[in-house]
């Protein structure tokens, strides 16, 4: 089944489907497959003009953890470059695994449900370190960064690292988000550069508190792309810089409406008060008519986030959405169940699909999700949000098309945060 199909089934029948095995040992990839691993990896490496720049890692062997930010597939392949000659397994939501489960469970991927705690994840990662003697590859933000800015962490991160006792290692690479955003999946060539640093050595992991590892962590996190193009005086010659940027940026500075702002080209503009914004060479934003309020992309982004917490702290957040949802029982491809009813609010997600003879009902508290995964334009099926339980992950696409799913991404987030507090 292609990614793109729509194929309709019944909740029964998706039930009746086997499911994803997590529970699946992860293996070392012969050497053939390892080779093909290099050879497709390091000519686009070098075509971004990769730098990787290596810091207190001088002595270190695998077995050892490595935690890598996720800004586009290049990721992938620069941390293959930057782990070589020696091998990993990796840590990849069954949606990569979609058509591909053997050839995926072959190269020593290890499946995961997004954003939700499961033990089996565990369970595999301390096997690839000591069983197989691997370097194991996180990519904890868990989703592409949507602005190339630091994603929120889970605070499992420092309990994990603490329980498996090995070295952990950052790959902090930048200029990733800019060679292919996220709500715009077109290639451009950017240089990019990594710094693979050894953040807790062995010695330091058996003394160090989980608080200690989370702050190391989340201080070895801090990045952002636009900041680097600009502070390395990158141009990005393209005409359609700025084309989709809207998905991100959805809500006007100027007149406050939401979900009236739209991109073309190198311009992003917002269709009711037709404030228009360009695109400049360096991802700078100008306001073409009038005074610029934000001229880096993160800043709006983040002021967007801003609006929607006041909104939570008002008690006026609630959203309800007709929706259509495909289920995610295994890799075998998505299953549409039809139209839906999805509320988001201060008591987390409710989910219902009613079909003829049973009802998918779907809660999702609050404390159950400390962030959520959104896609644009996904395969033409529409910009959607997921979420996962453990046996399942729900694919959600607002029939109006017009309702940012960004908004959720901030919502839940925000909402998590002030629960934790």
């Amino acid at each position: 089944m292609k990614i793109s199909d729509v194929v309709y089934k019944t909740i029964e029948e998706v039930d009746q489907m086997q499911r994803f095995d997590m529970f699946m040992k992860p293996r070392k990839a012969p050497w053939y497959l390892q080779l093909l691993a290099w050879l497709l990896s390091f000519p686009e490496t070098f075509s971004h003009r990769a730098k990787i720049s290596k810091i207190n890692m001088k002595g270190l062997k695998p077995p050892y953890i490595m935690l890598c930010n996720h800004n586009s597939f290049l990721d992938f392949k620069v941390a293959t470059r930057a782990v070589f000659p020696h091998s990993s397994n990796y840590v990849v939501a069954i949606d990569g695994f979609i058509n591909r489960e053997k050839l995926l469970r072959d190269v020593g991927c290890i499946g995961k449900r997004k954003f939700i705690s499961d033990m089996p994840v565990v369970r595999n990662i301390q096997y690839s370190l000591k069983n197989l003697g691997q370097i194991c590859q996180i990519y904890p933000e868990a989703r592409y960064s949507l602005v190339g800015t630091t994603a929120i962490l889970p605070e499992s991160l420092g309990k994990m690292a603490k329980l498996l006792k090995y070295p952990v290692v950052v790959l902090l690479s930048h200029g990733h988000h800019l060679s292919q955003p996220v709500w715009n999946l077109d290639k451009r060539k950017v240089p990019t550069r990594s710094e693979m640093t050894q953040i807790i050595t062995q010695e330091e992991i058996r003394s160090l508190d989980v608080t200690e590892i989370n702050r190391r962590i989340n201080d070895a996190f801090v990045y952002d792309d636009y900041r680097y193009q600009l502070d390395n005086k990158i141009k990005i010659k393209t005409g359609n810089r700025a084309e989709k940027l809207h998905h991100v940026l959805y809500k006007c500075p100027y007149c406050g409406k939401e979900f009236q702002m739209q991109s073309e080209g190198n311009k992003i503009w917002c269709e009711n008060c037709h404030t228009l914004h360009e695109m400049d060479e360096y991802g700078r934003l100008e306001n073409m008519g009038g005074e610029t309020k934000f001229t880096h992309i993160p800043d709006w982004f983040e002021w967007e986030r801003e609006e929607v917490k006041k909104e939570i702290m008002e008690g006026i957040y609630d959203v309800t959405l007709p929706v259509d949802v495909d289920s995610l029982p295994n890799a075998t491809g998505y299953y549409r169940l039809g139209r839906g009813l999805l509320t988001h609010n201060k008591d987390g997600f409710h989910l219902v699909v009613k079909q003829e003879n049973k009802v998918l009902d779907v809660v999702k508290p609050v404390q159950e999700n400390y962030s959520v995964h959104v896609e644009y334009d996904y395969f033409g099926k529409g910009c959607g949000l997921s979420f996962s339980t453990f046996d399942d992950t729900y694919y959600i696409y607002p029939v109006d098309q017009k309702y940012s799913v960004t908004k959720f991404h901030f919502a839940v987030e925000e909402l998590y945060k002030l629960q934790n507090k």
